[in-house]
């Protein structure tokens, strides 16, 4: 796969709507082009202490941050006929389904492709997991700020390009 736009979503909560950051990095001929971040205004507004104690991000973060159909207004374009990459895509999927829900938006059936299950079947039990940080890391990525959405998306991107 040489054309695709890898994605990743942090959330405030436990609802799978409550994203509160989204990170883009859009391939085309197996290049990197175009890197997208921002942070986004929770639904529902709250946030856990665990997913606070993963990501860092707050309510002070997020306050004055853009909903997310003003965010998403802004990503159609970039990945406008691109199929959608995430490293366990039933979470990113299921976010991005459930925030349309939310907002009463359609859905337009995003192709999704999953790195987990490609690290799964490239690397079997040759990796003591198959955590973002220790697949990037097998493919020669260097993870330094996880659980960002955008340096996620990024090392996503580069795993999809060594073993989709």
């Amino acid at each position: 796969m040489r054309d695709f736009a890898a994605i990743d979503f942090e959330t405030a909560n436990e609802w799978p709507s409550s994203v509160c950051s989204v990170g883009i990095v859009i391939v085309r001929g197996g290049e990197i082009v175009d890197r997208f971040y921002s942070l986004i205004h929770p639904e529902p507004e709250y946030y856990q202490w665990f997913c606070r104690q993963v990501h860092g991000l707050g309510p002070e973060d997020t306050e004055d941050a853009p909903v997310f159909p003003d965010v998403w207004e802004k990503i159609e374009p970039l990945i406008d006929g691109l199929p959608l990459v995430a490293h366990n895509a039933r979470f990113d999927e299921g976010c991005l389904r459930q925030v349309f829900r939310v907002y009463r938006m359609d859905y337009p059936d995003y192709e999704f492709h999953d790195t987990l299950a490609a690290s799964r079947r490239y690397y079997g039990r040759l990796l003591p997991n198959h955590q973002l940080q220790t697949v990037a890391a097998a493919c020669g990525y260097d993870l330094t700020n996880h659980h960002h959405a955008l340096a996620d998306a990024e090392a996503c991107a580069y795993i999809a390009l060594k073993l989709l």
